[in-house]
């Protein structure tokens, strides 16, 4: 009877070698993409830190926005773009700049 167990584990296409063989190869596999997975998770928290707070300086910046809308004084904040942002300047105004930190 001895012989006969021995000639049966020994058929059959999965063996135990094999079984574990391919249990191994899945962790592996498995442990790979939790890794995988863990790093794009981190990687897209970065991501949503640095797009909320891009979304708060620009909820920031239309309320100020909003709050020049509201008021009265729009030739105030046009003045201010023209002058801070565009580089003007009036007719007999003087403007010096700072070449030396070139």
């Amino acid at each position: 009877m001895s012989s006969k167990v021995k000639h049966l584990n020994k058929k059959g296409l999965f063996n135990k070698g094999l079984v574990k063989l391919a249990a191994g190869a899945l962790i592996i596999g498995c442990a790979a993409l939790i890794i995988t997975t863990e790093k794009d998770c981190a990687e897209k928290q970065q991501e949503l830190v640095a797009i909320e707070a891009k979304i708060e300086a620009y909820e920031a910046e239309n309320m100020e926005l909003q709050r020049t809308l509201d008021s009265d004084d729009i030739s105030a904040y046009m003045e201010k773009v023209a002058i801070e942002e565009r580089g003007y300047a009036y007719p007999d105004e003087r403007r010096f700049y700072d070449t030396s930190r070139d």
